[in-house]
């Protein structure tokens, strides 16, 4: 006999039940004044990744995949150093300035933080994290149509201002049936859920006025005394952040904290920011969002953490001194949070996140509605003790097999391909006969260069470490590449250690910059001749790979060719179509 489930999850799957349905209704519709957003805006890193994400939003306008009248945007981050979710913030609220002047006072605007290249999840690298397919829906919903649902609540019950938001996370709640979340205070006013003291410690945490209701609820408007960002388990102790269960209900263990998602801002905290922005003139280093503008709020906040640099990538003489301005900016102005008891948060930025949310974890699975197979050509997939395989968007043969543990999205495998356990493939064709070992990335890309069309299937191991960095050639025996030291995979592919083996920056050499994966004419040669890479270290058996024009991923970046990577999505998705209509007038 299955084990009873708990109310509050019951009541958190039919939450979010709800607002999927309701977000399916606006979908292709045009929205009535304050039922929907006034402005969605996504940050982008460059110029390559703006263009490629208005092709794809003004793709989904096309195809009724978002509610119509909205105003859509993306704003790119100034070219130059690298400036941060913080820095992406004030920069979009300089292009709201600009593109409507006094009137963006009047509007709801939600912010999406898309700007990162994705190095811990390579196949939303080409096209965006906020792209990221999910395995439900018709269409398949991909993480920005996730984040509009989640969301649907939201502007109708909040003042003009700014909710800000990341493309890789994803927020459920469940509220009392006539509650709403409300956004309308002055200041700033975030989302609070509760975490285990180890995930406090990656997180912000917020320390919470001492608060004289006694009875326990699903929301709870709270005032914060102070944030902390990224704490030690010590310093939550230290500072009150620190609570006990007194209701069995929560999915707790014995101490937990309250840790932090989105975040809202008012107008008049906006324009204070941006009046900040316009007097630097030029943002020359990294400015986190969380870190830097939630610090300085809440009356126990201090300048302490502004020295404080052990969590930043990149310390810039710049730094301390803009981080202290902020404070004094904001130092004074309210942080008031919305307690969400029966809530979960759930991030999808690395591949092994991705991997167990969408083939082991049965809670995301049961709340969202995940399935094994999405939108997708293949026989059904026998569920075992709970770890399956999940297919997103793609046309398998029925002999092929895939492995539990494994995603496959927007490919097409034929009878002979064999895909072992814990892999990705995305966007790869392969007919010929194929085994892929267990723990393989493959994700292949369309590039243009010099006007024509090639390809080129970026290829590893999902536990590589793209961002591990070595500053000289004579230390690249540190990096790892599929488990093996990357200096005897050289070797293997009868590569020679020079400094045109890297491309970009030549003191940070790392599996990103590595000019190792080969250019073809067409996508199955693409994905044949890096799978023989992969073979090839395996096996500890020589595969040159001298003959072939090499890319590193830095540089596919730079040829993406968008338009043939959305064509080919769309040929699955008009044969999937099809199919599905002929299965349906033939069982008619």
């Amino acid at each position: 006999m299955a084990a009873p489930v708990a109310p509050g999850v019951v009541a958190l799957r039919e939450a979010t039940q709800r607002k999927l349905r309701r977000f399916s209704e606006l979908r292709g519709k045009p929205v009535a004044a304050g039922e929907f957003w006034d402005i969605v805006a996504i940050t982008a890193a460059d110029e390559k990744q703006e263009l490629a994400y208005k092709q794809q939003l003004s793709e989904k306008l096309k195809k009724k995949e978002l509610p119509l009248g909205v105003r859509y945007h993306v704003f790119v981050d100034p070219a130059g150093a690298k400036i941060g979710n913080g820095g992406s913030t004030l920069c979009a609220l300089r292009c709201l300035e600009k593109l409507y002047g006094d009137k963006w006072n009047s509007f709801t605007i939600l912010l999406i933080h898309s700007g990162g290249y994705s190095q811990r999840l390579p196949n939303a690298s080409a096209l965006g994290k906020i792209f990221t397919a999910l395995p439900f829906g018709n269409p398949i919903y991909q993480m920005l149509e996730l984040k509009l649902a989640m969301y649907i609540d939201f502007p109708s019950h909040m003042n003009p201002g700014i909710l800000v938001t990341c493309a890789d996370d994803i927020e459920l709640y469940s509220i009392g049936e006539c509650e709403f979340i409300r956004f309308d205070k002055p200041g700033f006013t975030a989302l609070a859920h509760p975490s285990s003291l180890t995930v406090g410690t990656t997180h912000g945490v917020f320390v919470l006025e001492p608060f004289n209701d006694l009875e326990y609820r699903d929301l709870e408007y709270r005032c914060c005394h102070r944030f902390l960002h990224k704490p030690s388990i010590e310093k939550m102790h230290q500072f009150d952040a620190v609570y006990r269960p007194d209701t069995p209900s929560l999915k707790l263990d014995s101490e937990y904290v309250y840790t932090d998602s989105l975040f809202y801002m008012d107008h008049k905290s906006a324009k204070k920011l941006l009046d900040f922005y316009e007097k630097i003139g030029t943002l020359n280093c990294e400015i986190d969002a969380y870190g830097d503008f939630l610090q300085a709020l809440g009356p126990g906040a201090t300048v302490e953490y502004t020295r404080n640099t052990s969590n930043v990538t990149k310390e810039e003489t710049e730094l301390i001194d803009v981080r202290q301005r902020i404070f004094h900016l904001l130092k004074g102005t309210s942080l008031n949070v919305v307690v969400l008891n029966n809530s979960r948060f759930y991030h999808i930025g690395t591949t092994e996140e991705y991997l167990f949310h969408f083939t082991s974890d049965s809670s995301l699975k049961s709340e969202l509605g995940l399935q094994s197979i999405a939108f997708s050509i293949f026989p059904a997939i026998p569920e075992c003790s709970g770890n399956t395989s999940c297919i997103i968007q793609s046309v398998l043969d029925s002999r092929c097999s895939v492995a539990a543990g494994s995603v496959v999205e927007y490919s097409r495998l034929g009878p002979d391909v064999s895909i072992g356990e814990n892999c990705i493939i995305s966007g790869c064709h392969i007919m010929t006969t194929a085994v892929l070992p267990a723990y393989s990335f493959l994700c292949s890309l369309s590039l243009k260069m010099n006007g024509h069309l090639k390809y080129s299937t970026m290829a590893f191991g999902v536990q590589d470490n793209l961002k591990k960095n070595v500053k000289t050639l004579s230390d690249i025996k540190l990096l790892q590449f599929f488990g093996a030291c990357f200096l005897s995979c050289l070797d293997i592919w009868n590569l020679k250690v020079t400094e045109e083996l890297f491309s970009g920056n030549k003191t940070c050499l790392s599996l990103w910059n590595a000019r190792i994966f080969p250019v073809c004419s067409s996508l199955s040669d693409s994905v044949t001749t890096s799978l023989k890479m992969l073979n090839a270290i395996q096996n500890k058996s020589a595969f040159s790979l001298n003959n072939y024009t090499l890319l590193s991923i830095e540089e596919m970046l730079v040829y993406k060719y968008v338009e043939d990577m959305i064509t080919y999505r769309e040929q699955i998705f008009l044969e999937i179509t099809l199919n599905r209509k002929q299965s349906d007038l033939e069982t008619s």
